[in-house]
């Protein structure tokens, strides 16, 4: 079993970042989006969020060989998923912890890595920042690729939406809520 270490993302980080994200949609999202589908995705909502990097709420993991195997953080703002490019509205407005839930956001694990315990790790990095911060609640929007884990670690489902990704094409988001 391989060996993982957390750092908060900087800008330097952007260019690897964006490598894993399109490797792990491409390997491990082909079950539940089609191919048209994950184009617009990495092209519209699977993009870097420059405001997480900014904000250090973002993390990068490396396997014991130093490999970028995952990233993902979680977001004091409004905003529930989504990166640079996407089409939707990004919301930047900050929440209040006593009130608002804290955003899990853009969590991926490079195909190679997948199955290892990495996405777990870095959930628990996101909601650990979070409750650091004063927040008693968390909500996603989980790709169908990542229900399963999500549930697993406390998280429910309460609604589905589509989301547009260009071309016509959208994709199904799941929100999902935990409370701390």
């Amino acid at each position: 079993m391989r060996k993982f270490r957390l750092r908060v993302a900087t800008k330097e980080d952007v260019a690897g970042i964006r490598g894993l994200i399109e490797a792990s949609v491409r390997g491990l999202q082909a079950e539940d989006y089609s191919a048209a589908q994950m184009d617009g995705a990495l092209a519209t909502v699977f993009t870097v969020d420059s405001r997480l990097i900014a904000d250090g709420t973002y993390f990068v993991a490396f396997d014991d060989r130093d490999e970028l195997a995952g990233c993902g953080g979680w977001s004091f703002r409004k905003t529930l998923y989504g990166g640079d490019h996407q089409i939707e509205k990004i919301a930047p407005e900050r929440l209040d912890p006593a009130v608002d839930a804290a955003k899990i956001r853009a969590i991926f694990v490079h195909p190679k890595f997948a199955r290892m315990g990495l996405g777990s790790l870095i959930l628990g990095a996101a909601e650990s920042g979070a409750v650091e911060q004063g927040f008693r609640r968390f909500e996603m929007g989980s790709t169908l690729t990542g229900v399963t884990l999500y549930a697993l670690k406390g998280y429910r489902e309460v609604s589905r939406v589509l989301v547009p990704v260009g071309g016509g094409e959208e994709i199904e988001v799941v929100r999902m809520v935990k409370e701390a």
